[in-house]
């Protein structure tokens, strides 16, 4: 037996069978060749095969995450029946005598420069998608694995590090949990496996991938962050006491469902849920939330190759607020950048990516991208009780030019005679120190704040949240972080708004009671902790 420790993400004990993905890209070397017919058959049957493979992913993507997201392949498999992109191939192999793969490659790099260097965005974005049909063409010419999405038995996924997208796209009937040899706490990935469910731990190390052999027995802890390679009888028995025990607990929990959040001495709060994708609906309704208090919209353009358009939104956004039956659905726009990457939006790299180009800086930069979004908002707005919250505000000049925006779209849809409600609630986040501080001017603006503390913590105490290294010198309790929270409250009170908080901190029973006392109207968290939360607010007393 041999044991290995990271962080636990997400609490649950899993057992099963390591599959190791090790991410690479096809390796590509120049070959001079004389037998050029074979190697013009070798393409065409690497084509075909590649054809079939996008046809299957398509099939699985289809009941996955729906027909609309699921058509990227559809695209790739058009594109790659293209005639001047085979064409192209073909005469290079006969013009330069080079083997297929590199050929490829070559035909891939010209297309790429070509399509980057446009000025429509749109065109810019089909970049992307050369490179991966011809990532997956070379990988089918020279035998290499380049996805692992047909995993044939649940297992306990391993790997150097995963980006948000991939979590999205993670078949949770098949992955039981995930390992990364990197990552932190307060990553997106882990946040999103929390919100999903997923039992996971990151930062194990990178000595960890080279040690462990697929279909090795592991057990994971995703409490204490432990695993156990091949474990003994003796660590199996304590581990599944601790298992049921947590079971327990669950079961104890759903006694509570139905009831108020309400404390000894009769003060209330709404406990709202996190999530990230239409189909987590489900896991709000089962754990009893009073409503969505963020849903994160970025992941439906992290899910997909392209823009997402006005009618994908719309139907995402429409689906949600239908399925919630009148509760309050708080929709935050897009939150691209940083450690959320979508490649077709070409965001150039940055030294500090936490502190450059994201969010609503490429909202207000890209009011095409923005409006777009917004339209499908304020068109799904007549299903149900929305709220639309804009993240990572700086300042007044921000928030003006947000609200103007938001009149040009109500204009136009008014001129198109499309309908929206008039009761949608306008709301920004706090999760940076310049926000918390403006915070008496910004009220006066909006509807609601609500505090994401993943950032405002990074922002406040200069800790980089993807950085594992620092997570000492990360102290989440800070009392400037504590402080900046609580001048928002007051401000937010004082100019007749609400507030809440949708970050991890909210899920942070210790500071359940000092939120109390602030004067937090609201607590999102995780659909998994809000009978967790439930149980602590109704064990406390305020009067004492």
């Amino acid at each position: 037996m041999r044991k290995y420790r990271g962080r636990g993400v997400y609490g649950a004990v899993v057992i099963g069978k390591i599959s190791i993905l090790k991410k690479q890209s096809p390796f590509v070397e120049y070959v001079h060749i004389t037998d050029i017919k074979t190697e013009k058959e070798r393409v065409k049957a690497a084509r075909l095969k590649t054809i079939q493979q996008l046809e299957a992913i398509y099939e699985r993507a289809l009941k996955q995450v729906g027909e609309e997201e699921a058509q990227i392949f559809k695209i790739h498999i058009m594109m790659l029946e293209e005639e001047e992109y085979h064409h192209s191939i073909e005469n290079m192999i006969e013009d330069q005598s080079i083997n297929a793969e590199y050929a490829v490659k070559v035909t891939s790099d010209k297309l790429i420069k070509k399509f980057t260097q446009m000025e429509d965005i749109y065109i810019q974005a089909r970049a992307e998608d050369i490179r991966d049909i011809s990532n997956r063409l070379i990988a089918n010419l020279t035998d290499t694995v380049i996805d692992r999405n047909s995993l044939d038995d649940k297992v306990i996924l391993c790997t150097d590090d995963l980006v948000p997208s991939e979590t999205v796209f993670m078949d949770k009937d098949k992955v039981l949990a995930f390992v990364t040899a990197y990552g932190s706490l307060n990553s997106h990935t882990a946040i999103l496996a929390r919100n999903r469910n997923i039992p996971a731990i990151v930062g194990v190390g990178e000595n960890f991938l080279n040690e462990v052999k697929d279909g090795s027995e592991v057990i994971i802890d995703g409490f204490t962050g432990e695993i156990f390679v091949d474990p003994d009888e003796k660590i199996k028995e304590k581990l599944f006491a601790k298992q049921k025990k947590e079971e327990e607990k669950k079961d104890i929990l759903q006694t509570l469902k139905g009831k108020e959040n309400v404390t000894i001495d009769g003060k209330k709060i709404d406990i709202f849920a996190n999530i990230g994708s239409v189909d987590d609906v489900d896991l709000v309704l089962l754990n009893d939330a009073g409503g969505i208090g963020l849903f994160r919209s970025e992941f439906l353009y992290l899910e997909n190759k392209d823009y997402p358009t006005e009618e994908q939104q719309f139907h995402a956004y429409k689906k949600v607020l239908e399925n919630m039956n009148g509760k309050q659905v708080i929709i935050r726009t897009l939150d691209i950048g940083a450690d959320k990457q979508a490649d077709y939006f070409h965001i150039k790299k940055e030294e500090n990516p936490a502190l450059g180009y994201r969010a609503i800086r490429i909202c207000l930069t890209c009011p095409q991208i923005f409006k777009t979004q917004l339209r499908a908002l304020f068109r799904a707005s007549i299903y149900g009780s929305l709220g639309i919250m804009f993240p990572m505000i700086t300042s007044v000049w921000e928030v003006e030019k947000i609200l103007e925006i938001c009149n040009e779209v109500k204009a136009e849809l008014k001129n198109q005679k499309i309908t929206y409600s008039e009761k949608i609630q306008i709301g920004i986040m706090i999760e940076t120190p310049a926000a918390a501080i403006i915070s008496d001017k910004l009220a006066s603006m909006v509807d609601f704040f609500s505090v994401g503390t993943n950032d405002l913590i990074q922002y406040t105490l200069a800790c980089d949240r993807q950085n594992a290294d620092i997570e000492q010198f990360c102290d989440i309790h800070h009392e400037a972080v504590l402080k900046l929270i609580e001048m928002s409250a007051e401000n937010a009170h004082k100019n007749g708004i609400w507030i809440g908080i949708c970050g991890e901190l909210a899920a942070d029973t210790t500071l359940t009671e000092t939120f109390l006392r602030m004067g937090i109207d609201e607590l999102s968290v995780s659909p998994s902790f809000v009978l967790k939360l439930r149980d602590t607010i109704r064990k406390l007393d305020l009067s004492k």
